[in-house]
């Protein structure tokens, strides 16, 4: 049992859209992922999406929905299907709880897809 410092983990990287593994729970995934400007649009098919604000301040903008803006210790999990696009005017820290094999892009490819993932320190 390793346990995370997050303070320690937001550290050790500096990549913004680009999430790292903190840990795996029961075949989900607990991710940290720095974020600056806009995302891109996209849905996940088959899985709901938590997102934690560690630090900073997160939008999440929706096509059929209001927007919801997230600060520092609020979460929101956006439900499977939705599409929607995270922003963040100002770099911001947060923590993603989803399935192990969700890719960050959801249905989309783009340049900020990842698939391995790497862990934090």
């Amino acid at each position: 049992m390793e346990k995370v410092n997050l303070a320690s983990a937001f550290e050790s990287f500096d990549e913004h859209w680009s999430p790292r593994l903190a840990a795996e729970p029961n075949g989900q995934a607990v991710k940290l992922a720095k974020a600056d400007g806009e995302f891109v649009w996209h849905h996940h098919e088959d899985a709901d999406e938590l997102f934690l604000v560690v630090s900073g301040r997160l939008r999440i903008e929706f096509r059929d929905d209001p927007p919801v803006v997230l600060e520092e210790g609020e979460l929101v999990v956006v439900p499977r299907g939705v599409e929607h696009r995270p922003v963040a005017e100002t770099e911001t820290e947060m923590l993603l709880f989803e399935p192990s094999d969700t890719r960050n892009t959801g249905n989309v490819e783009s340049a900020e897809t990842q698939t391995d993932l790497e862990r934090v320190e």
